[in-house]
């Protein structure tokens, strides 16, 4: 684009900007730099390094990406000129999305429809069904997030408002037409499959359609459509499709499993395959991890956690940026749910790691994002598994429809099985070893 990039410049890419790239990375090789020779395959050739720009944005060919630049940059115009009628004019549209991030977006990109947000984590809180569920999920969103909000949440407002939200929920069937917008992660991934299970079972819109999407090419790492211009919005919309049969039967079986206190359900639905929804077996499976592993006791996100610390102490943002944009092969939490399950573990009987007070780089105080942590002796213990957490009677937690702590089964993840045991209490390998603080 010849405009200035903007907010949005990871994804505004440049034709020219990558064409100079392409010349210098050339030019860089020939020289005899060996970083830049590395990355030939053979003498170094312009159509090569223009190859490996295009690959580095994650496109298939040089071509490829001049093609997308070009298609971007005809949409990020027609937005500018607002020269034509609304994207989705042709029928009362409802829009659904698990935060509120699109809401702008959309309206700037050129639709007009109504927008509903269905954001509870189920990636994280209590997912159950059957008399008192929403109260459950009520007083646990007030537990984990009053203190993130001001005013703070309050209990009957919260509740107030999942009410509503499940009554809008069932009245987007008298739409002409619901479109979900969701990525690949466990936070979207998990919507979905309430969404698909909910209109398998209840009336639906006579057209229900998805823009369900693993990636998009761009400077940086595509975690999620938050990230995207209203033009990228605009060239999605050609991609959204119906949802068939399939994919609300797939989407049922996931739900009904997802709210199960046995995770091997959903495990096995896992293993199977989600073909008709490609997106969701990797989630269900990044969601499973979350288990207690067998190894240690600890959640995936924890083990990422504490193996960031073993290397050098940093803050909790720094924590949550490492996790999000290198170490999380499936990133998709948000920085809240990255803070709860990190901060969780301060209440086991031993700390897995020390939190000091800390500044950012601007000298400003945030707690608890700028405090410093630093890995204990316990906490490379459990790391390394010679003490499993779990025998340090961390605090109750929720994976799914499986609650975890005092009383409750035992399950764990084995990851070479890509399964989910039940451990005998009486039969288990926990270390027990008393831990040194």
């Amino acid at each position: 684009m010849a405009d200035s990039l903007g907010s949005y410049s990871y994804f505004r890419l440049n034709f020219e900007q990558q064409r100079k790239r392409a010349k210098e990375l050339l030019k860089a090789a020939r020289a005899g730099e060996p970083a830049a020779l590395a990355r030939f395959t053979s003498p170094p050739r312009l159509a090569e390094a223009q190859y490996l720009i295009a690959q580095e944005l994650r496109f298939d060919s040089w071509a490829a990406l001049k093609r997308h630049i070009e298609a971007m940059t005809r949409e990020h115009e027609a937005v500018r000129a607002q020269a034509t009628a609304p994207l989705d004019g042709d029928m009362r549209t409802l829009h659904v999305r698990c935060g509120s991030d699109l809401q702008g977006p959309l309206h700037d990109a050129g639709f007009r429809g109504d927008f509903y947000e269905h954001n509870y984590p189920y990636l994280i809180g209590p997912v159950r069904e059957g008399p008192k569920c929403l109260e459950e999920r009520a007083h646990f969103l007030v537990d984990s997030y009053a203190d993130s909000r001001d005013p703070p949440l309050q209990y009957e407002s919260v509740l107030r408002d999942l009410e509503r939200d499940e009554q809008r929920l069932h009245d987007s069937a008298s739409y002409d037409r619901v479109v979900i917008w969701s990525e690949f992660d466990c936070y979207d991934q998990l919507v979905l499959a309430r969404l698909l299970g909910h209109y398998s079972t209840h009336r639906r819109p006579p057209r229900l359609e998805l823009i369900n999407i693993g990636e998009f090419p761009g400077a940086v790492r595509f975690i999620g459509l938050g990230q995207l211009p209203p033009e990228a919005l605009r060239m999605l919309w050609t991609t959204r499709q119906p949802a068939t049969r399939a994919m609300l039967t797939l989407g049922l079986n996931v739900w009904c499993a997802l709210v199960a206190p046995d995770p091997r359900a959903l495990a096995s639905i896992m293993r199977g395959g989600t073909s008709v929804l490609p997106l969701l077996g990797k989630a269900l499976h990044r969601h499973l991890r979350e288990l207690p592993s067998r190894m240690n006791g600890l959640s995936f996100t924890e083990q990422m956690a504490l193996q960031l610390l073993a290397e050098e102490e940093m803050n909790l943002a720094h924590l949550y940026g490492r996790l999000t944009y290198q170490l999380d092969p499936l990133p998709g939490q948000g920085d809240f749910q990255v803070r709860n399950r990190v901060l969780n573990m301060e209440g086991a009987s031993a700390r897995l790691y020390e939190r000091r007070p800390g500044i950012a780089r601007n000298g400003e105080a945030r707690p608890p994002w700028t405090d410093v942590l630093t890995i204990t002796t316990p906490g490379r213990a459990v790391l390394n598994g010679d003490i499993d957490f779990l025998s340090l009677a961390p605090p109750k937690r929720w994976v799914g429809g499986v609650e975890i702590g005092p009383g409750m089964p035992d399950w764990r993840w084995d990851e070479d099985r890509k399964d989910a045991v039940c451990v005998d209490g009486s039969k288990s390998q926990r270390r027990q070893k008393r831990p040194r603080t």
